[in-house]
């Protein structure tokens, strides 16, 4: 059975004394235990993730994990502002965000780059965060299934097998940080799509993956989001700033 599984990614946000108040406001929430069956990741920005390491390993928190918000394709060398898989795995992180869609829009990442990330986070023993998803324009078109299914195609093409070793987490570009969000059953839609696409190259592989939604998760939706068959757990941007709301999700 998948385990359901819920990341927290900060994005460009945090301080020193926010990031404090959250990693105890969450370890008191969680004291008196979490469902079973779950495990619970925190992404914060790079400067942080020093301190976040320290504070989870602090208060205890067997439930949260650490994870990084992306990775270098290289293993090492003249990459100013890069950081490597290497560097992350040092810093305690155990999983890896890779190709989200900020980072394709705004960095202009395309999916051979996310896949040779996802590759780099893969051969230091960390587990990947592999980010799909289609823009409004491609939705309204009709084309949704046919992008996402592109963008699974080039990550199963270099991962091959160690693809069981990664997560997925489908985020619909126009969901993300507008409030909007995808009815549990167009998410279900498309985490089954790609679940049957990963059943063509390996069974294996498809009922092992864990696949996440990402895209305005919130305490109101996640149970719903959450309760269905394909759907795994969640990448939680905005709402896992609130440590409260963070709570409230990982219970969903």
């Amino acid at each position: 059975m998948r385990p359901l599984i819920i990341i927290g990614n900060w994005k460009m946000n945090g301080s020193l004394a926010t990031n404090q108040d959250w990693v105890k406001t969450v370890a008191r929430g969680m004291e008196s235990g979490m469902p079973a069956g779950r495990q619970f990741v925190v992404c914060p920005p790079f400067p942080y993730l020093a301190q976040c390491s320290v504070l989870i390993k602090e208060y205890s928190l067997a439930f949260l994990s650490l994870g990084a918000q992306d990775a270098s394709a290289h293993e090492s060398g003249a990459y100013t502002g890069e950081v490597a898989a290497s560097m992350l795995k040092e810093m305690g992180c155990t999983y890896v965000i890779v190709g989200h869609s900020e980072r394709r829009q705004f960095h202009h990442e395309v999916d051979e780059v996310v896949a040779a990330k996802a590759l780099q986070v893969l051969d230091n023993g960390m587990t990947p965060v592999i980010c799909v998803g289609e823009t409004a324009d491609e939705r309204n078109s009709g084309r949704a299934e046919e992008v996402v299914c592109s963008q699974v195609a080039k990550q199963v093409n270099v991962l091959q097998d160690r693809l069981v070793d990664c997560l997925i987490a489908y985020e619909p570009v126009w969901a993300i940080g507008t409030g909007k969000v995808a009815s549990a059953q167009v998410a279900q839609d498309m985490h089954c799509t790609i679940r049957l696409q990963l059943a063509e190259f390996n069974d294996d592989v498809a009922s092992h993956v864990g696949i996440l939604y990402g895209g305005s998760v919130k305490p109101d939706n996640a149970v719903e989001l959450f309760a269905m068959p394909d759907i795994d757990g969640g990448l939680v941007g905005g709402a896992s700033l609130n440590p409260q709301d963070f709570l409230a999700i990982c219970q969903a």
